[in-house]
Parts: C-alpha cells; structure tokens; sequence
C-alpha cells in the first residue's frame, strides 16, 4: 500500500477507529501512539551486484504503559492530524510504500506491511504482516521457485554469480 493510498483511506473514513492487527487475532493495544515517522530511502546492491532504490515510509506504533486497559482506540481522523503535522514538517513521498514499526513483549520489533483493509462496524481494521527475506538476484544464482529448505552444496560458491 502506497502512503498516499493510506491517507485516502484514513480521510474516507475519519470517525472510524484505526485498529492494526499484526498477527492473526492479535491487535496493537488501544493505547498505542504513533510516535515517529521515517521517511527512509533505501540505496542498495543485491547479491547479483544490481542496484536498486526506493523509499518507504515507516509509521512507528507504540504502547503506552501509562494506559493499559484503554479500550478506546485511535480515530481516522486523528492518526491523520498527526501523521499531516508530520508531512508539514519533512514531506511524505506520496508513491512510496508504507510499512509499520511494532513490537511488543510477545512480538519482535518488526517492520509490517499492510495485507489487507477490513471493515468491522466502527472500525477500519489493516492486517499487517512481515516479509520474508528473498534472494533478489535469483535469475543469476538460479535459486528455483519453489525452494528447498536444506542449502545445496556449492549453491553460491565464488565464481558462481551468487553472492
């Protein structure tokens, strides 16, 4: 999901409450805060030696100690006068994805992407998940599609065209 495409959905729908399920069951506590906005462009080389860039927005969510036992969440309406107080200070790069920051005790820290939009009366929940890690030059290193759990000796020897 693109930052522009999380704004429109947040001003569709300004009286919802914003929920973010990270796992499946498992919501982000009502006391959460959004307490950083990164605005983050990624410069990196891949295995195969090919450059790539792009830029992600980061939204960080944090729970507050202060306020166990909240039952009210967030609305639409006012994750975006936050998140538009940001933008007037470093602007967003509307096409760049956004991605949510969270962890808890029982969940690693962990960057999340948004995998669905669900409505449930008041709320407008976003699934989150994590992405697994991938060889980004599998063309070169001739990883197949479906990939087998053990590694293959000489896989990525040097000379190979892998890493």
């Amino acid at each position: 999901m693109t930052t522009q495409e999380f704004f429109n959905i947040l001003k569709e729908h300004p009286d919802k409450s914003l929920l973010f399920q990270y796992m499946p069951g498992q919501l982000v506590g009502a006391n959460y805060h959004i307490t950083e906005v990164k605005h983050i462009t990624v410069d990196s080389v891949d295995c195969g030696a090919r450059e790539d860039s792009w830029k992600q927005t980061i939204i960080q969510l944090w729970e507050s100690p202060l306020e166990i036992g909240k039952t009210d969440f967030m609305t639409c309406d006012k994750a975006l006068a936050i998140l538009d107080t940001v933008g007037k200070i470093r602007p967003y790069t509307n096409q760049s994805e956004v991605c949510f920051e969270y962890g808890n005790a029982l969940f690693h820290t962990a960057q999340l992407f948004v995998t669905g939009v669900e409505f449930h009366g008041s709320n407008l929940m976003l699934q989150l998940a994590t992405q697994k890690t991938a060889c980004k030059a599998e063309d070169i290193c001739g990883v197949p599609e479906t990939q087998n759990t053990q590694p293959q000796a000489n896989s990525c020897d040097p000379g190979s065209g892998c890493c």
